[in-house]
């Protein structure tokens, strides 16, 4: 089937049943987006952990942060 198919059968659908597919497609849409930047974000745990190009503003977590005006 193609995409042209599923479009014009969820469009035969009432109205709440296509709202129901929409909804489970970005529920899964999101789910995939979570699931890769969090394997993303692990694969680079060591560099922002390590790297001293990524850790350098870390000893600034103590200063007291005043906001210039």
């Amino acid at each position: 089937m193609e995409t042209l198919d599923i479009i014009r059968n969820i469009n035969r659908l009432p109205a709440t049943q296509q709202m129901l597919i929409a909804e489970r497609i970005i529920h899964s849409i999101r789910q995939k987006e979570q699931s890769s930047m969090e394997v993303a974000a692990e694969h680079l745990y060591a560099d922002y952990t390590t790297d001293e190009n990524l850790t350098a503003f870390t000893q600034l977590d103590c200063e007291d942060f005043y906001e210039a005006r």
